[in-house]
């Protein structure tokens, strides 16, 4: 598999990260991840908008956001699937350990890789997935895409563990997202989903499958709602980079229903036909 790593596209085997990177010493980093769909990026420049508001958000200087996009279409060259996903990752780079930032002569470290991506089963778009609630105790700036993601793992293990797909957070009583995905809820015709805020990451997928909504007519309300809420929903359902539009049926054990939602579905629909024609 061919890597870019600092500037330069290489095997795999290759790539030596050295043990005092920050990305490894302290989580100092960020990343984003871009799906591909026949040999295209989906909605590179958003990606990269957020990219750089994560770099800013840790005061990362000195990245080159051309460099990168350059290096990205190298390795797409490369990449023969039809489907798969870019992953990118930018770390403050390599200085014996100490909590200051390193002086600013140090270059950050870039790593991006492409991997394919395995669409979902139908079954699971057809009945749709189980997931838990667990409380949010992530830090206060969800909003920067860091590479510390503890949290998250240790919520997704522990949905896993039950036999349930993913973990949505609850902060006061009040839905933020899942692990890796935003998520929607549909009562009586109508799309909900929490604002973007502090606590939330304004998800690439949740940003277009809401233009899509206004382009469907589909009546959408950006407020916060409770776990109660999302039990007595018509609909549930997860977006993501890799995740698209996936529906929810059952919550903590509660059933939602025995099979996907109608505007889920019509939404899953019109966002592959959007990946399908534009890049």
């Amino acid at each position: 598999m061919k890597v870019y790593f600092n500037g330069h596209v290489m095997d795999d085997q290759e790539v030596h990260i050295s043990f005092d990177d920050r990305g490894f010493l302290f989580a100092d980093g960020v990343y984003e991840v871009v799906h591909i769909y026949s040999g295209h990026f989906f909605e590179w420049d958003r990606h990269m908008v957020r990219l750089a508001r994560s770099l800013k958000g840790i005061d990362l200087e000195g990245v080159n956001i051309a460099a990168i996009t350059e290096g990205a279409q190298q390795l797409l060259q490369d990449f023969k699937e039809e489907e798969g996903a870019l992953y990118l990752e930018i770390t403050r780079g390599v200085y014996p350990r100490s909590h200051p930032f390193p002086p600013s002569d140090v270059p950050p470290t870039v790593l991006m890789w492409i991997r394919p991506v395995n669409p979902f089963p139908q079954e699971m778009i057809d009945h749709g997935v189980g997931v838990i609630t667990v409380a949010d105790d992530r830090w206060a700036k969800v909003w920067i895409k860091t590479i510390g993601l503890l949290p998250n793992v240790l919520a997704k293990e522990k949905a896993h563990k039950m036999g349930m797909f993913d973990a949505v957070f609850v902060r006061d009583g009040m839905v933020t997202e899942a692990t890796s995905a935003n998520v929607f809820i549909v009562r009586q015709g109508y799309l909900q989903t929490a604002p973007v805020t502090n606590y939330i990451l304004p998800g690439i997928t949740r940003e277009v499958v809401l233009e899509i909504a206004d382009e469907l007519r589909i009546p959408t309300i950006l407020e916060p709602f409770s776990v109660d809420d999302m039990l007595s929903a018509d609909e549930i359902f997860l977006t993501g980079t890799t995740t698209e539009v996936l529906p929810v049926t059952t919550v903590d054990g509660h059933t939602i229903s025995d099979k996907a939602g109608e505007i889920t579905l019509r939404l899953l629909k019109a966002l592959k036909e959007r990946a399908s024609t534009v890049s």
